[in-house]
């Protein structure tokens, strides 16, 4: 797909689509903040765990660029099912993380670190296909936006799918700590250098 003004006809229904995403990146904040706020206000119910909170800063950091960056689905001239259908499962992503970051009740675990310990599997295996569902995104946006992402972001993508399948089969506290500071730091650099203007 190539990059164009939004057709006059297709910014109604763009419009229809970014008030969908709106609304489950809507969600997936406040499950995220509303955990937060939680374990400001009962800091003893349950251990926190640093690399727990990492990945919640990294998940609130991914939805907010997201939320940035999806603004160039204006571009696209022609919409279908199948992407509009696309567009939702991928928002729905943030939501499911936000979901297995902050539970209803912790009460079968010791902690923040026994739950995401028992649960990694399915947050690693949610994180990498949501990152995988993001070539896909950025394909949408036209092979001129993918290609002018360069190399990094495929190698980026790959590296960090890899990280995921191995941070779901080890309890190894150190590798889970520097995984999760490499993939905050990581975002928002590449954020920065590539998304800091929509121009």
């Amino acid at each position: 797909m190539t990059q164009s003004a939004a057709l006059p006809g297709n910014a109604d229904l763009y419009l229809h689509v970014r008030v969908l995403i709106g609304i489950i990146l809507g969600l997936s904040v406040t499950r995220l903040v509303s955990g937060i706020a939680a374990l400001v206000q009962h800091p003893k119910r349950y251990q926190i765990w640093p690399v727990h909170l990492g990945w919640v800063a990294w998940a609130l950091v991914n939805v907010v660029t997201f939320w940035w960056w999806e603004f160039r689905l204006s571009l696209i001239p022609h919409w279908t099912f199948v992407l509009y259908f696309f567009v939702c499962v991928y928002a729905s992503m943030y939501f499911f993380l936000g979901a297995l970051l902050f539970p209803q009740d912790l009460e079968e675990y010791k902690g923040y670190q026994d739950y995401f310990l028992s649960r990694r599997r399915w947050f690693f295996g949610f994180a990498a296909l949501t990152e995988a569902l993001d070539v896909v995104d950025s394909w949408i946006k036209g092979e001129a936006h993918l290609q002018s992402l360069g190399v990094e972001y495929l190698l980026a993508v790959v590296a960090f799918v890899l990280m995921c399948g191995i941070a779901a089969t080890t309890r190894n506290l150190r590798f889970h700590l520097l995984f999760v500071i490499g993939a905050i730091l990581y975002e928002i650099s590449f954020f920065v250098r590539h998304y800091g203007t929509l121009n």
